[in-house]
């Protein structure tokens, strides 16, 4: 019996969670749950934001549900996020973001950006010199490749997935490197360089190349030209979110941060939003659709289809929270999507 780790976090990962949990056991029986805890509350609490009991609970788990975490934007000591903790212990260095759906001009949405997960601006490299603050870029050809061959894998998986579900001929998977080599020439450079020796092995997917602001341009004009879109840290971070605003914002948009062991965290992409935290009136969409995807990682295809299509109806549905320009309650909308799974 597969067993999922639910960190449910600050915030609204306390009412996200356990609907995303909800959802996950009416979707599949033969799961089992066990919880753990990360975050502010937690490094108050017991001073760490990731006990050790918690990374046990990753490292013994098949998989991890993550919620959200309120993190301070000063220094604190001894304080430091549990998530890109998380990442970086466990090598989590492939973070998957899908958007589908339509924008308000109802053009359709449905991509994949793939980022790089454990480096770039995100590498915890800064310091101070004074007046100035310093952050490293880094990028490696070992970071680089991977990230660029999980990529191409997921076009081609997409492309194949797309032809079952219609009946037609395979259509060829596109993946677009993004960078910004033409002004970041050395890192960059070697990200651009690496993406493309690992294309070259992929003869049956398109590829192209485009700097980061024209696709951020395309994003907002013409979503549909983009399949797989394969980028570094920072920029995978912008575009995902750009791209989940297109189709109904933060509450609704998945992630999975996946790498070469065992361990798999999944997570609503919004924050821990303590403004609206405790009113119920979170949206659980996000955190369901990463159960989905967390289906799709336990080999557990049919569950996720399943959980994927009861959300296409709540989200069809009047039942939306506030986000969504409704007046449901988390639970209301959680109660509808169970009842399309049951």
């Amino acid at each position: 019996m597969p067993k999922v780790c639910l960190i449910a976090g600050d915030g609204v990962g306390q009412e996200v969670i356990p609907a995303a949990a909800r959802a996950l056991g009416v979707a599949c029986a033969d799961l089992s749950f066990a919880e753990a805890e990360a975050g502010w509350g937690c490094f108050l609490r017991h001073g760490s934001a990731l006990p050790e009991s918690t990374r046990t609970a990753v490292a013994t788990a098949d998989a991890t549900m993550f919620g959200a975490t309120q993190s301070p934007s000063t220094v604190v000591g001894g304080y430091s996020s549990p998530i890109l903790s998380l990442r970086r212990d466990f090598d989590l260095f492939a973070n998957l973001r899908p958007s589908e759906g339509s924008t308000a001009d109802g053009r359709r949405i449905d991509l994949l950006i793939v980022r790089e997960n454990t480096e770039g601006l995100y590498s915890g490299r800064e310091h101070r010199e004074g007046d100035t603050a310093i952050a490293e870029r880094v990028i490696t050809r070992r970071a680089s490749e991977r990230i660029a061959r999980v990529a191409f894998q997921e076009a081609r998986r997409r492309a194949l997935r797309r032809s079952t579900d219609s009946g037609s001929a395979l259509l060829r998977p596109r993946c677009t490197i993004v960078h910004k080599a033409n002004v970041l020439k050395l890192t960059d450079g070697l990200f651009r360089e690496s993406c493309l020796r690992i294309a070259a092995e992929f003869s049956d997917v398109d590829c192209e190349e485009m700097l980061v602001d024209t696709t951020a341009m395309w994003l907002a004009k013409d979503p549909s030209r983009f399949d797989v879109i394969v980028t570094t840290n920072l920029f995978g971070d912008i575009l995902s979110d750009l791209a989940a605003g297109l189709c109904g914002g933060l509450g609704i948009a998945p992630s999975a941060n996946i790498g070469a062991g065992l361990a798999a965290v999944f997570e609503p992409v919004h924050g821990s939003a303590p403004e609206i935290a405790g009113r119920g009136i979170a949206n659980p969409i996000g955190a369901i659709l990463s159960a989905a995807m967390l289906l799709d990682h336990l080999q557990r295809t049919p569950a996720a289809d399943r959980v994927r299509q009861a959300v296409r109806v709540a989200l069809a549905s009047e039942t939306r929270t506030p986000d969504l320009g409704g007046a449901s309650s988390t639970a209301e909308v959680t109660e509808l999507i169970c009842a399309q799974l049951g």
